[in-house]
């Protein structure tokens, strides 16, 4: 049985990581390579770096900071923010990324996602899709750091992704980004009854019991969370103790 992963997610604001709910009210919280280098020694699977303003701001994503990552932390990382082009991936995965994740730009021109699993592989391109639940009970993927709501829905534009070459999906609830009042484990399996690609859950982390939720009900491959961790609240370590006491396979 593949082991479920531990994913720190630091969203990334010139440099620096922040912290917000549903994306706004944004606090510093650390320098993003010190944090990484934290994350990894404490027992971090991987890591996901997410420049949260550069699709918004119409900026390149973050070379230099790529680079310094790469040269400084030995676990697996994935970068997203701002890839409109093949040539961003490239610049990326260049400078020392393990993957990259497109999200608002995929929207806007899904050929995207084939471009780069063309060049490079399924195994380096992760689709992530921030989705929001309308009035109606539906899911719908937003762009531009969750600002704007699109008509993509949720099953079927992961459908899509997958068909376009996408090797893992990355699925923001945005209504339970940053509350810490857990994951929705329902849309989450429901999600996995609908791909056949790794699932990595994001939104709603506040304890062990909420990760380990969506690891078994949700039937994610992996959990990412950000609070928890950049506050001290539990270290890495301690979180994949209690995983493994509840019977779940986490790589110790």
């Amino acid at each position: 049985m593949v082991a479920k992963r531990i994913i720190p997610c630091l969203d990334v604001k010139d440099g620096r990581t922040v912290k917000g709910i549903n994306f706004k009210g944004l606090q510093d919280v650390g320098d993003a390579v010190e944090l990484g280098e934290l994350y990894a020694r404490s027992g971090a699977d991987e890591l996901v770096y997410l420049d949260i303003s550069a699709t918004r701001e119409g900026r390149g994503t973050f070379t230099k900071l790529v680079e310094r990552i790469s040269d400084r932390i030995n676990i697996p990382f994935t970068v997203g923010g701002g890839i409109s082009s093949l040539d961003d991936a490239a610049r990326l995965l260049d400078a020392g990324a393990d993957k990259i994740s497109v999200n608002s730009s995929a929207i806007a021109r899904p050929a995207l996602i084939d471009e780069i699993a063309g060049k490079y592989g399924s195994q380096f391109i992760v689709v992530a899709i921030d989705a929001k639940r309308s009035q109606d009970g539906i899911w719908y993927a937003t762009t531009h750091g969750g600002s704007r709501m699109t008509q993509k829905e949720l099953f079927s534009w992961a459908v899509e992704a997958q068909e376009r070459g996408a090797g893992e999906i990355l699925f923001t609830s945005m209504d339970h980004d940053g509350t810490r009042n857990g994951y929705p484990c329902g849309t989450f399996a429901e999600l996995a009854g609908k791909v056949s690609i790794p699932i990595i859950a994001s939104g709603g982390a506040g304890s062990p019991r909420d990760i380990a939720d969506v690891l078994t009900r949700g039937k994610a491959d992996a959990a990412l969370a950000a609070s928890i961790f950049h506050y001290g609240e539990i270290t890495i370590g301690e979180l994949k103790r209690q995983l493994h006491e509840m019977n779940i396979n986490v790589r110790l």
